[in-house]
């Protein structure tokens, strides 16, 4: 499903046009964002949880040359589905 198929899913469910569903979603998205930049978790419950986990630094390989690199630390976005989505994938 792309944004715009999601918008159009969201406006209809919600009776609302498609600009109104169109802020809603890019607020969403963008409160996610700043949360998760600042390292707050966010708890959707039902749906899931995301939260930002550090990654340390490691000792990779350059596929092509099999030369011996250093990728860096990071830090990247975990999501864990909730009960009710696992259930409802199932």
């Amino acid at each position: 499903m792309t944004k715009a198929e999601l918008i159009s899913k969201m406006a209809d469910d919600a009776g609302i046009t498609k600009s109104t569903a169109e802020k809603a979603l890019n607020s969403l998205v963008d409160a996610v964002t700043e949360s998760l930049s600042s390292g707050d978790k966010i708890t959707l419950v039902g749906f899931g949880t995301f939260d930002v986990t550090e990654r340390a630094q490691r000792e990779g390989r350059n596929p092509r040359t099999g030369e011996a690199i250093t990728i860096p630390a990071s830090r990247t976005v975990r999501f864990k589905a909730g009960n009710k989505l696992r259930d409802t994938v199932r």
